[in-house]
């Protein structure tokens, strides 16, 4: 507010925002860099000019060195002026980052106060002991269910091992020590009678007779006979 304004009550000025002010300083640099790229092109077209006349005519030559020291002036005072701005434009983006993330945490942070309105630490811990008392129970329950009351409760655990190493020590004995007697199987009795039994001297004769036989068919035996009677 100026300071007529201040004496005489006049309206109170609204500080701009800070997206505002970014813009404004930025629109501010655009316009100080066209500058100095004007500033620049005339500076080269002054030494230029003082070239061409630095042995024509050299009061030319002086006046346009002169105007280009007046603009490189010029030139410097808008660079620093550019450096101004944009550290101000800078401080302004992060002051705007830091307060946009600042009301984001603040909006969370009502937002989690407001989940835990209805909530108390105590009754927390309250709920959760519940909660484990009532898993313990369940525990319990499962346990009794799946022990066996009625089923075996009276057998010794002692005997029931004993009779497994005796019933193993059997096998054992039946698989390398003892070897089981084959089932001797005998062959049926033949329903035919069986034929009579044939006399020895029968059996002798009828040898002989096959004898003198086969003698009298041997071509060797013929001869030793022939010779012989």
């Amino acid at each position: 507010m100026s300071f007529f304004g201040k004496v005489f009550g006049g309206k109170k000025e609204v500080a701009p925002t800070t997206g505002e002010a970014i813009q404004k300083l930025r629109e501010t640099e655009n316009m100080l860099i066209k500058k100095q790229e004007f500033l620049e092109s005339k500076i080269e077209e002054e030494l230029n000019i003082a070239r061409k006349n630095a042995s024509k005519n050299k009061r030319v030559a002086l006046q346009a060195l002169k105007k280009k020291k007046r603009l490189e002036k010029q030139l410097q005072q808008i660079d620093g002026t550019l450096s101004t701005i944009e550290m101000q434009r800078e401080a302004l983006e992060s002051a705007n980052t830091n307060t946009a993330v600042l009301t984001t945490m603040k909006n969370a942070a009502d937002a989690l106060k407001a989940a835990h309105k209805n909530m108390d630490v105590d009754n927390v811990h309250d709920m959760m002991d519940d909660i484990a008392e009532q898993q313990d129970v369940a525990r319990e329950i499962s346990d009794a269910i799946s022990n066996p009351v009625a089923f075996g409760a009276d057998l010794d655990d002692e005997d029931l091992e004993r009779e497994l190493d005796e019933l193993e020590q059997e096998e054992f004995d039946k698989k390398v020590i003892g070897i089981p007697e084959p089932n001797v199987t005998l062959p049926e009795v033949p329903a035919d009678e069986m034929p009579e039994k044939v006399p020895e001297k029968k059996k002798a004769a009828a040898s002989a007779s096959t004898s003198a036989v086969d003698d009298e068919n041997d071509p060797d035996m013929k001869q030793l006979l022939s010779w012989a009677n």
